[in-house]
């Protein structure tokens, strides 16, 4: 397998795919917007993460899946059918994206990040 480009915006990242895999991504970055518009969105490790008073979540494209990190354990009922490590989440592209179960992690950790700055 080629390595990846350096990625310097979400918008090239995002370009790189073609196809189902972009419009994926297309859907889930979308869906983490509109979760927490004040987020602002970078390229950590060489893929799309957003960061208010904290990481709220990173994603990657992979040849048969899309991860997302972190994995809440707050949410481990609901993530337990998907593959993945302590801290990821696979969803296999033969499966359609959770994404309401994306904002309401997105929107959990944001309030937790601000909890745990101390911010009000």
């Amino acid at each position: 397998m080629e390595a990846l480009p350096k990625f310097k915006t979400v918008d090239e990242y995002i370009d790189f795919y073609s196809g189902d895999v972009k419009s994926r991504l297309e859907s889930l970055r979308k869906t983490i917007k509109k979760a927490a518009p004040k987020a602002d969105e970078i390229i950590a490790y060489n893929m799309p993460g957003y960061r208010q008073d904290g990481v709220v979540i990173y994603f990657s494209a992979f040849k048969k899946h899309i991860s997302i990190f972190p994995r809440p354990a707050e949410f481990k009922k609901e993530l337990e059918k998907y593959e993945g490590g302590k801290g990821t989440v696979q969803i296999p592209h033969t499966e359609p994206l959770p994404l309401r179960l994306v904002a309401e992690m997105v929107k959990f950790r944001v309030i937790k990040n601000k909890k745990e700055s101390g911010k009000k």
